[in-house]
């Protein structure tokens, strides 16, 4: 008689809803299933898609790198290397309090960043939520409630400041008393709008298109920078907008500050991105600002898109064609749809849907919970891999949980190596991007810190090390001296600093004009 399938336990989703597994006794003659040696054959097939040469990757390095130089050349190219105005890394000596407000896809989030020196801060924060409302209504209303949560944020946090109007004389806010506003002064705002912009100054950005579920009307094509302060003005605030940043730019500042060795920053999450300090003499496209050659300026790269429209680099597998021809912008952003966790958990859910057309999977049970798009979360891939039973009992509470199916261990033990595959290739693409930027800068033979955040870095098991191995594959034993590690808060943190820089690079007169 067949051993029985029951276990039970608990876990805990990335979303905070607990998962009870309870699986009742399956005799497992009763369903047909696929035997271990099916899936171990299937298996082979899908190690040779997913798998990544260290020579194919070495590969994708050179067009990567070459795909970075071309940005910094021309305007409208592909990968478009978009220069941020943030002048050099911070020298430790910015100090006082700044202000930065983050406009998510969720939340707002207002901070208050008291920079100490030397790499040290303090940083009292507040959220506040947005509704898919305000996300959809007219782009003015959108920015006066980012200056009411600053208001609310500002009396509730900052002594001494008094009610906007109260006690005001020419349209001057009121400040008594010792708190950290004296009257007259104004507060720095690094702002971090992490939607894709044009700048030609710091302090100004045209949205070119929203993204992340917003729709605000009346904004796309406008200065939004210009539009927040006109919201600013009308709540009556302390607050000059010094800085218009994205937040991986921020990353890189925020982690340099406080690691100095940090060369380069990295998103990978929902979506992935990187920007690291380019020689203001190489970007050639601004040669005509009058800016000093070897001065150094942050560049966003935005490079989720490498390899759009053409696809001539990048190893892409049947199940990632049908993810961008059904995704809302096909041929676009093709680097992010292999490596970002938007899309990982639908790339395996097309290969499980494949082998049940086949008739290997799931013969006789109802499997339409499954055929639902982007039913299947990247985070059971993270829950699947890190499953330490030997039954594997988290991906037994998946599959009954959420798409009421019955698996054998044969198959778990397939659907757990399917998620190996798919993880370890979004992680070895993603050190071939950091290894354009190491080539392109020099950065091997000394060796540098990479700042890395997002969900993906942060939460998928074994991501970072994936990326580490990949290092090594593509760079030889060299490749360890590229070293990621957590990266600092740098849409808090990361724009306070750069609105501080910014401040004390106007304030003596440098590079005015941008």
């Amino acid at each position: 008689m067949p051993a029985s399938r029951r276990g039970s336990g608990s876990v805990t989703l990335p979303s905070g809803q607990t998962l009870a597994i309870h699986t009742r006794t399956q005799d497992e003659e009763d369903l047909p299933h696929a035997t271990k040696k099916t899936m171990a054959d299937h298996l082979r097939k899908y190690e040779s898609l997913f798998t990544l040469t260290p020579q194919r990757m070495r590969m994708i390095t050179e067009a990567f790198s070459e795909t970075l130089d071309n940005g910094l050349k021309k305007n409208d190219q592909i990968v478009p290397m978009i220069p941020t105005y943030v002048f050099g890394w911070p020298s430790g000596e910015e100090l006082g309090d700044y202000l930065a407000l983050d406009l998510g896809g969720t939340n707002l989030r207002v901070c208050l960043v008291s920079l100490q020196g030397n790499g040290k801060f303090e940083i009292t924060q507040t959220k506040y939520r947005l509704t898919e409302e305000q996300k959809q209504d007219e782009g003015e209303k959108l920015f006066d409630f980012c200056a009411e949560c600053l208001q609310t944020f500002i009396l509730t946090n900052m002594s001494n400041v008094s009610e906007p109007g109260e006690g005001s004389k020419g349209g001057e806010s009121i400040v008594t008393g010792d708190g950290l506003l004296q009257p007259g002064q104004e507060l720095p705002l690094g702002f971090t709008f992490s939607y894709p912009c044009d700048q030609e100054r710091i302090d100004h950005g045209k949205l070119i298109r929203w993204t992340k579920g917003f729709n605000s009307t009346n904004t796309e094509g406008r200065d939004v920078a210009e539009m927040f302060r006109g919201s600013i003005e009308k709540f009556k605030l302390p607050i000059r907008l010094t800085a218009l940043i994205n937040d991986t730019t921020g990353t890189l500042i925020a982690s340099h500050y406080v690691n100095p060795r940090t060369k380069i920053a990295v998103i990978f999450g929902t979506g992935c991105n990187a920007a690291y300090m380019e020689r203001v003499g190489d970007i050639e496209k601004i040669s005509g600002l009058g800016l000093d050659a070897d001065a150094e300026m942050a560049i966003n790269c935005e490079w989720g898109a490498f390899d759009s429209f053409h696809h001539e680099h990048l190893p892409r597998t049947k199940y990632d064609q049908i993810v961008d021809e059904s995704s809302n912008k096909p041929e676009e952003q093709a680097f992010e749809k292999l490596i970002s966790g938007r899309y990982l958990g639908e790339i395996l859910r097309l290969v499980i849907c494949e082998l049940i057309d086949e008739g290997v999977l799931f013969l006789g049970q109802n499997t339409y919970k499954l055929e639902k798009p982007y039913c299947f979360d990247t985070a059971f891939l993270s829950l699947m891999e890190s499953d330490p039973t030997d039954e594997l009992l988290m991906v037994i509470g998946i599959f009954t949980h959420f798409f009421a199916l019955e698996t054998t261990l044969a198959e778990r033990q397939f659907f757990r190596a399917l998620a190996r595959l798919v993880g370890r290739r979004a992680a070895r693409l993603s050190a071939c991007g950091i290894a354009a930027i190491v080539t392109k800068m020099g950065y091997l033979d000394d060796g540098c810190s990479v700042g890395a955040d997002g969900s993906l870095y942060n939460k998928y098991p074994g991501f970072a090390d994936r990326v580490h191995e990949g290092l090594v594959d593509i760079f030889g034993d060299k490749g360890r001296n590229i070293v990621t590690h957590h990266a600092e808060d740098g849409s808090g943190v990361g724009s306070a600093i750069i609105a501080a820089m910014t401040k004390m690079r106007k304030d003596a007169g440098v590079y005015t004009h941008v």
